[in-house]
């Protein structure tokens, strides 16, 4: 749910509810990444209560497309890091193997 003005579209609090902070750091890192964003924080309303809010200020551009354009750089990354991670235990299962470790049985 997106929280804001429709005069200025350059300011908005977007509520993401079942998130915690998993979510909203890496959400938060992505758009302090962007050139276009000059404020960017989240807050977590209360423990017991599973929603996030994150703030997001732009240089003026809509904010929602800038949150958009995050979600898809965090995606990419987190694609990024499950190949690198994927190629790394192909690599380990064919070069070394579980013979290089000290299992006992």
């Amino acid at each position: 749910m997106e929280h804001g003005s429709f005069e200025d579209q350059s300011k908005a609090t977007f509520s993401l509810t079942d998130e915690d902070h998993t979510l909203a750091n890496a959400l938060r890192f992505t758009l302090n990444q962007d050139p276009r964003v000059t404020f960017c924080g989240y807050s977590i309303p209360h423990p017991s209560d599973a929603r996030v809010n994150i703030r997001v200020q732009t240089t003026g551009g809509p904010a929602r497309e800038v949150l958009n354009d995050s979600c898809q750089d965090l995606m990419l990354i987190c694609e990024n890091v499950r190949d690198t991670f994927d190629k790394a235990i192909l690599k380990f299962k064919t070069e070394e193997g579980l013979g290089s470790m000290d299992i006992k049985k």
